[in-house]
């Protein structure tokens, strides 16, 4: 599968879309107002860190499906079937509690260590907040 300069136009256009989502809408504003705070061109920095990781994450999963030869029809299968599992953790108290349990266990000291030392306040800590809520 060829990628040309119409597919990244396209992907750039349904980037800046998936923005109006109703789960991410409400959120924008708090960002933007609280990444202004440190610097008048923090949210400039932080839109970046986003855009950045959004590229990067996109073209290197459609690379690699396209060099691995991998059915979209399964990813979107996975992808499903993911979002069922999650969705029945999210119903059981109990499953939830398993979950944060499981996933509690993956932060550790190095994580912590490396969240505090950053200073989030200029506009490469505003950069790298926006590359973290791209990988989220």
């Amino acid at each position: 599968m060829e990628f040309g300069l119409g597919s990244y136009g396209l992907g750039l256009l349904a980037g800046c879309l998936s923005t109006l989502s109703p789960c991410v809408l409400p959120i924008i504003p708090i960002l933007l107002g609280s990444a202004a705070n440190p610097h008048p061109r923090a949210p400039l920095a932080l839109a970046t860190g986003l855009a950045f990781s959004y590229a990067i994450i996109g073209t290197s999963l459609a690379w690699a499906a396209s060099a691995l030869g991998i059915d979209t029809g399964i990813l979107r299968w996975l992808g499903a079937a993911t979002l069922g599992l999650l969705g029945i953790v999210l119903v059981s108290s109990t499953f939830q509690q398993r979950f944060a349990l499981a996933l509690s266990r993956l932060t550790g000291a190095a994580c912590n260590n490396l969240v505090f030392h950053l200073r989030l306040d200029g506009l490469w800590g505003q950069f790298a907040i926006g590359l973290v809520l791209g990988v989220v």
